[in-house]
């Protein structure tokens, strides 16, 4: 596999845990290390660390300071979030970024937090929900009368995980080019700001600042209007929006059609040349009577319906899926996308990509105990 020869320890909380299993799932053999007696029961502990090993290390033990020092002198790659300086004695003495990179000059440290190593907020701690405000995610979520919210399941740390998993590789091969280690300092919020990277465009474009809009996106047309994004339907919801240019007008040209071979009113639909429509020149008055008609025909289908039917006619546009569904899906069942964990049998999400033709296995479950092997003398750092 791609990082067979990586060795990776990964000395994460929650806001790390997903770049360890990027590249776990990659091929890298990922040292998990916990603290004696952690909780690992948790659904989202084993899903995140699931294709790592573990390794209990006590800070305050001799034995288990060497232990560490002698694996990071053979690592390749180093994750770590570290606490506000002088809070844990977890990473004051022996998991310092700084302190690492002295200590190791090929090892590429990579250290995640909130607000990243450097400024005024380096030591700041947050949780998702302060993450998510700070990065500027919650501005432009929730009903445009009501108080910003977030998305439920913390989104943070996936950003983050991400990003960090990428710098990772980055360090990595430049290390590979240049035989020197690198710091890679990963700020949580910057994280999240990228995620908005379409709101400074509607600035730029249109001189309008998106806002919180519920189920409707604004931000597309000069004079304001609104558009509509989820459709009620008859088991769910439906991903739609009315777009201009090519993509938008065979979409819109496609669903008039077929609201008219089901004999739906078209009412304001019908007299719309979309080759020449533009929905940056809408006002809400015409979103709204273009809307309507749609929202009583998408009301009397099913997610499948739609699903089947749009993609027929090369329609843009996607059925809302909850976990169930994402759990019985036909495309992922066909990638073999759900795995179960070797001696373990619990079903998780499998790598992330299938790499000529094949979808790297998981290869240890949750929790799995890991052991000096001799195989760790041959790693790339050549120790």
């Amino acid at each position: 596999m791609l990082l067979s020869d990586t060795l990776i320890i990964d000395a994460t909380d929650r806001l790390g845990w997903l770049a360890g299993r990027v590249l776990a799932d990659l091929g890298a053999d990922v040292i998990k290390l916990e603290p004696p007696g952690s909780d690992r029961s948790r659904a989202e502990w084993r899903a995140f660390n699931v294709n790592k090993r573990v390794l209990e290390v006590d800070p305050q033990s001799a034995a288990d300071q060497a232990q560490v020092a002698d694996l990071m002198a053979r690592a390749d790659i180093c994750l770590t979030t570290p606490p506000p300086a002088g809070a844990s004695a977890w990473f004051d003495a022996w998991l310092d970024p700084d302190a690492l990179r002295r200590a190791y000059p090929r090892l590429v440290v990579v250290a995640i937090r909130p607000f990243g190593g450097a400024g005024p907020r380096r030591d700041w701690k947050a949780s998702d929900i302060e993450i998510m405000a700070a990065g500027g995610a919650m501005a432009l979520a929730g009903e445009p009368d009501g108080m910003p919210v977030r998305v439920s399941e913390p989104q943070s740390p996936g950003w983050a995980g991400a990003q960090a998993a990428a710098g990772a590789l980055v360090a990595l091969y430049r290390r590979d080019a240049t035989g020197q280690g690198d710091l890679v300092d990963v700020s949580a919020q910057a994280c999240v700001v990228t995620a908005l990277s379409h709101a400074p465009t509607f600035v730029d474009l249109l001189g309008i600042e998106p806002t919180r809009a519920g189920a409707f996106m604004t931000g597309r047309s000069i004079k304001g209007a609104r558009y509509r994004v989820f459709w009620p339907c008859r088991d769910g919801y439906i991903n739609f929006i009315f777009y201009g240019g090519e993509a938008g007008r065979r979409t819109n040209e496609q669903l008039v059609a077929w609201m008219r071979e089901r004999g739906a009113a078209l009412g304001a639909l019908a007299a719309i040349d979309w080759k020449t429509w533009d929905p940056t020149g809408a006002d809400q008055a015409e979103v709204d009577a273009i809307e309507a008609p749609v929202l009583a025909f998408f009301a009397d289908l099913t997610k499948r319906e739609f699903l089947d039917e749009g993609h027929r006619r090369e329609m843009l546009g996607y059925p809302v899926s909850t976990i169930a569904d994402i759990a019985d899906d036909p495309q992922l069942a066909a990638r073999a996308f759900f795995q179960r964990a070797p001696g373990s049998g619990e079903r998780f999400c499998g790598g992330f990509a299938v790499i000529d033709g094949e979808r790297p296995p998981l290869r240890h479950p949750p929790g799995a105990p890991w052991c000096a092997e001799p195989a760790l003398q041959m790693r790339r750092t050549g120790a």
